[in-house]
């Protein structure tokens, strides 16, 4: 799936416009990985339990705003956006989105 954050894909002509594809996931911090978290606070620096949580929620999150574009028909996705809101404490949604549509290889 070719992706990009422009509205137009480099080397590619968009043949077709299939709407708005997305892919949500929410995530929780799990009381062991919050202590784990904690304790790297104390020596400062990267927090890499909550950097590999939030990773693996974007990546959760666009794997499924791809399958839901080529549920579609498409073959790339453009626009490609990430959000995140937290909905309550320690819960937090991951939202990947983008515009489906159907490119071929320009001339």
């Amino acid at each position: 799936m070719h992706n990009t954050t422009n509205p137009s894909l480099t080397g590619y002509r968009v043949i077709r416009e299939l709407g708005t594809v997305r892919g949500i996931v929410v995530r929780s911090r799990s009381i062991i990985g919050n202590i784990g978290a904690g304790l790297q606070t104390l020596f400062g620096g990267d927090i890499t339990l909550y950097s590999e949580m939030c990773e693996r929620a974007r990546s959760d999150a666009y794997a499924r705003m791809c399958a839901q574009a080529q549920n579609l028909g498409a073959n790339a996705i453009t626009g490609l956006r990430y959000d995140a809101t937290e909905i309550g404490a320690g819960i937090t949604e991951v939202l990947c989105y983008g515009t489906a549509v159907v490119v071929e290889a320009a001339q």
